[in-house]
């Protein structure tokens, strides 16, 4: 699950986030202030891909948040959410570490657009480090040589075109990650591709022939209605 953390003090605009930020399929932690943001960045063991802090905020405002942030994680994206009095805000928030901010006020669309493509730079950065930190990936019944660029179910080599074992490889580096066909479409084709989407689900399908006991009744790699695909060891 993609996990982000909203610090708002305002309750309604808090809730207004958390609700589409679940639709659009995150698990989201709430603080109401930049302390308890830190507080609960920390109680969480830094497990967040993504960190939401409106600047104006008591006890600690959200540009001191994001420094104290930065300063425990270089990996995790940080959001600034701004108004538009606050120009110079931005450029503070920026300098301090913030990857991108947003300005109140925002429609759905445009908060899930921008929280969506820093999480994506995220999870490709977190792929670049795995690639360099691990060789091998064993899930199960299945190995995953990233090195070597195979896949073995119960030692057995699985045939793969490289698409499918990007596709794979994807999701081995996103245990338990529902990924939509858009993630998958830009991971792997590119985000000048211009055909399409259902090329993925011809993959998934290609794919599930050759790594499922029943393809048409998956355990392994399966639908998340709404959402996408998942990878379940």
């Amino acid at each position: 699950m993609k996990r982000i953390l909203v610090a708002e003090d305002e309750t309604a605009i808090r809730e207004f986030i958390v609700i589409n930020l679940v639709r659009g399929g995150y698990d989201v932690v709430e603080a109401s202030d930049g302390a308890m943001a830190v507080q609960e960045y920390n109680a969480n063991g830094g497990n967040f891909d993504v960190v939401l802090l409106d600047i104006m905020m008591p006890v600690m405002d959200g540009i001191e948040a994001c420094k104290k942030l930065r300063a425990i994680s270089s990996n995790v994206g940080i959001i600034m959410l701004t108004a538009k009095t606050q120009e110079m805000d931005k450029v503070t928030g920026l300098l301090s570490g913030a990857d991108d901010y947003i300005t109140k006020p925002f429609s759905p669309t445009e908060l899930l657009a921008r929280v969506d493509a820093v999480y994506r730079r995220v999870s490709m950065n977190n792929d670049i480090r795995m690639r360099m930190q691990v060789d091998v990936i064993k899930l199960s019944e299945f190995e995953l040589n990233l090195r070597n660029r195979t896949l073995r179910k119960n030692g057995e080599l699985i045939e793969l075109t490289q698409v499918e074992f990007q596709i794979i490889e994807y999701f081995f580096l996103n245990q338990g990650a529902a990924l939509n066909r858009t993630d998958i479409l830009n991971h792997v084709w590119g985000e000048s591709y211009f055909g399409d989407e259902k090329v993925v689900d011809v993959n998934i399908r290609r794919l599930r022939m050759k790594l499922e006991e029943s393809p048409s009744e998956p355990k392994h790699l399966v639908t998340i209605w709404g959402l996408g695909y998942k990878w379940i060891a």
